[in-house]
């Protein structure tokens, strides 16, 4: 789901708290040495989010923020701010020259640059959190 967040709004909120849960609080998020990736560069988007990008050749932008059930990725265009929600049963990550987030039928892929590399330590964590979250549901493998 994708929701326009340039203005705050409390039924998004709501929304984004139903779905992927409450924000951790600062001693959580300070424990776990943060809870939000450095801003990265966007390479390729799905046909179906190329609307939420800069029209001209402008350097698009995104970040991720992570929730107990799930990440929030923000996306900047312009002056204008989407949040794409996506619960962590509708994850799937891959890494091919950079990384790439799949969900809903939907697809952002990160360039392999300096910004991205930084952000090594928040994919970790991302990982993780999302093994974490599996591993409450007893899955049997035939």
């Amino acid at each position: 789901m994708i929701l326009d967040s340039t203005h705050t709004n409390k039924e998004h909120k709501h929304m984004i708290n139903d779905l992927v849960g409450k924000p951790y609080s600062f001693m959580e998020s300070w424990k776990m040495g943060g809870v939000g990736s450095k801003r990265m560069i966007i390479g390729q988007v799905s046909p179906n989010l190329e609307k939420y990008l800069n029209d001209v050749s402008d350097i698009n932008y995104a970040n991720i923020e992570l929730r107990s059930g799930g990440i929030i990725l923000y996306i900047n265009k312009g002056l204008k701010n989407f949040t794409w929600i996506i619960p962590y049963y509708q994850l799937v990550l891959y890494k091919t020259n950079g990384a790439s987030i799949h969900a809903q039928g939907k697809f952002v892929h990160f360039k392999n640059t300096k910004t991205f590399k930084e952000n090594k330590s928040f994919f970790k964590k991302l990982l993780d959190a999302k093994v974490k979250y599996d591993e409450q549901y007893d899955f049997q493998y035939i």
